[in-house]
């Protein structure tokens, strides 16, 4: 007990992710990496996202539609209620793996893409209907 330890402790189910201790990434969001496994098991947010419309075009996008949703889902689980945390989340390394995609290496979406697609995707009547008719889809396929 209290023994000092080097290496990194590695958890069975992302062999990806590695706990240990480096001061300036810290994030207090790990119990969200079991949501991600239910996540990544029955596809959810990669389900939902399909059946959204993706308006946007040309060669600048950088993160799918399916990482969007999931840093705004996965950010609400956190407790954050809106996005005024948003650019903080964007570098924290576990939200980064939730989101996955390119965000593993790289940061996940800014506060004005965030907003951007919170207010122009979401907020679309087929967008609005499909969100309606998640959780009954959700619940029929688990």
């Amino acid at each position: 007990m209290g023994e000092s330890r080097k290496e990194a402790l590695k958890l069975g189910f992302d062999g990806s992710v590695r706990l240990e201790f480096r001061g300036a990434t810290v994030s207090s969001d790990t119990g969200l990496l079991a949501y991600r496994d239910v996540d990544d098991v029955f596809a959810l947010t990669a389900t939902a996202a399909a059946m959204l419309n993706d308006w946007r075009t040309g060669t600048n996008i950088r993160h799918s539609l399916t990482a969007l949703l999931r840093q705004s889902i996965y950010s609400r689980l956190a407790g954050y209620d809106d996005l005024n945390d948003a650019q903080r989340l964007a570098v924290d390394p576990v939200m980064r793996q939730l989101v996955g995609g390119r965000t593993t290496q790289k940061d996940a979406a800014s506060t004005s893409q965030m907003a951007r697609f919170e207010t122009q995707v979401l907020t679309q009547a087929q967008s609005l209907a499909v969100m309606t008719n998640l959780p009954g889809q959700w619940i029929d396929h688990v």
